[in-house]
């Protein structure tokens, strides 16, 4: 009893340092679950949010990696010309355009890491997820395609 009793006590120790690690390096952004419903079903992902000013300019800046199923959020709050960039941003992204009924309106792909380039929405939208860079490419995602998440009016 007594191993069975440690052993169990060192698994959850250990997930607990590594999400706490994964949080660590988010900042004090809120971790939330969102999906998206395309063509070819239904993807979940677990997502940071940036909704304040500071956490929006960190974004996932000085990172070194995103894993798959992961990504930020940020929320813009209205429908807006909504620009980003990839200053201090080491990992390549997928930068998925959002209108405010939660309807991917526009994909920037593979977005060039360390590039003050502009990355323009292409119309209003209302947030950005981004995503490891092939994501959208691999999941066959579209603009159309439905977010699922309550900043949008949908999920719990």
């Amino acid at each position: 009893m007594g191993r069975r009793f440690l052993s169990l006590f060192a698994a959850v120790s250990f997930l607990s340092s590594v999400v706490a690690i994964w949080v660590g390096a988010a900042g004090a952004a809120e971790i939330q679950s969102l999906q998206i419903v395309g063509r070819n079903g239904v993807h979940p992902f677990t997502v940071e949010l940036a909704v304040t000013p500071e956490e929006k300019a960190k974004g996932l800046m000085f990172r070194r990696e995103l894993p798959e199923g992961r990504g930020m959020l940020f929320d813009f709050r209205t429908e807006q010309e909504i620009t980003m960039w990839m200053q201090n941003t080491y990992i390549s992204l997928d930068m998925i355009f959002i209108r405010a009924d939660g309807r991917i309106l526009r994909i920037a792909e593979n977005t060039e890491p360390l590039s003050t380039r502009i990355v323009p929405s292409g119309g209003p939208a209302r947030a950005v997820l981004e995503v490891i860079a092939g994501t959208s490419r691999k999941l066959g995602l579209a603009a159309g395609d439905r977010v699922i998440h309550p900043m949008f009016g949908t999920g719990r």
